[in-house]
């Protein structure tokens, strides 16, 4: 491998057809058939959220509310799925209806998006898949609401996320409150370090765990300034052709205690398990069994972190 200096930037070229912002030129994949309804300078957002992730009462209110605040930091949403088989930057009102509709709708991460493409079927976009989306499309900042790692037990069943992976392959900026708590968060803390993908914290030192904003470990560094950090995406993203994971805690008004969060998590797991839930099913059914468990809280708090991440998404992009 070698590289060619441009600017204060590094341009890597290899073998491998890597170009400079890390998408390989043979992987044209969605490229092929992308219908893109924004330019590069917007916020890319996920729909498996909104289809998987919240009661369907909840999921129109809450993408106008994400719609919003992006635009009120002056920036552009861009939801992102797939409609059909076509990968579509900007969802339009009547997509996500047409999603919402359909309980079988599926979702697809990075290793069956392929597929649907292939088929032609619609399917609501997760973190990993809307980052390779989101990188062909030219965007270069996502916000979500956590994402995934390394599962509990990986000792006795090795499960881990795409998410992981996903940011050695698609340089894109990911505003998350860390890692969702129902997984091994310091293993998926070291996972990012071995995979070199840099965390940075916003506003903390401490990596957050989705409802909880001490995950047990560190950033690799703390950013405080919107300005000093879109800088570093700016300067990072070609410079490595990876994407960036931004932690940003759950605000401190809607964290959940601890001692709650112990208590419904076991429930919620016991309640899988006698379900025979198992493989990527396992997150979901965990997280709609701590909602019922906890009355409504953890959804709320879900809810709450969607919308600080969206509004730290929409600060750096707007500044890029």
């Amino acid at each position: 491998m070698c590289y060619s200096g441009l600017g204060s930037n590094l341009r890597w070229i290899s073998a491998t057809g890597v170009n400079w912002i890390g998408v390989s030129r043979r992987a044209k994949g969605p490229n092929l058939n992308l219908i893109k309804r924004v330019d590069s300078r917007a916020v890319a957002l996920e729909t498996t959220l909104l289809v998987h992730g919240v009661p369907h009462a909840s999921s129109l209110g809450l993408a106008a509310e994400l719609d919003e605040i992006v635009r009120g930091e002056g920036s552009v949403p861009a939801l992102i799925g797939v409609v059909h088989g076509k990968p579509v930057v900007g969802l339009d009102r009547g997509e996500l209806e047409s999603m919402l509709s359909d309980d079988a709708v599926p979702k697809v991460n990075t290793a069956n998006l392929g597929h649907a493409l292939h088929a032609g079927y619609s399917a609501a976009t997760t973190v990993s898949s809307t980052m390779e989306i989101a990188a062909f499309a030219g965007l270069r900042v996502f916000a979500t609401g956590g994402i995934g790692g390394v599962h509990r037990g990986y000792g006795e069943h090795l499960d881990i996320s795409a998410d992981l992976v996903a940011f050695t392959r698609y340089p894109v900026a990911v505003v998350t409150s860390g890692v969702k708590s129902i997984l091994d968060v310091v293993a998926t803390r070291e996972a990012l370090e071995s995979l070199g993908v840099t965390v940075v914290g916003f506003g903390t030192d401490t990596f957050p765990a989705f409802y909880l904003r001490d995950g047990g470990c560190g950033v690799d560094v703390r950013i405080d300034d919107p300005d000093e950090l879109a800088g570093f995406v700016r300067s990072e993203l070609p410079r490595t052709g990876r994407g960036i994971v931004i932690a940003n805690p759950i605000p401190e008004e809607d964290e959940i205690a601890r001692a709650d969060w112990e208590e419904w998590l076991g429930e919620a797991e016991r309640r899988a398990v006698t379900q025979g839930v198992s493989g990527r099913d396992v997150s979901p059914a965990v997280l709609g069994g701590l909602h019922d468990v906890s009355r409504g809280r953890t959804l709320a708090a879900n809810i709450a972190l969607v919308k600080s991440n969206a509004r730290v998404a929409a600060e750096v992009e707007s500044r890029l």
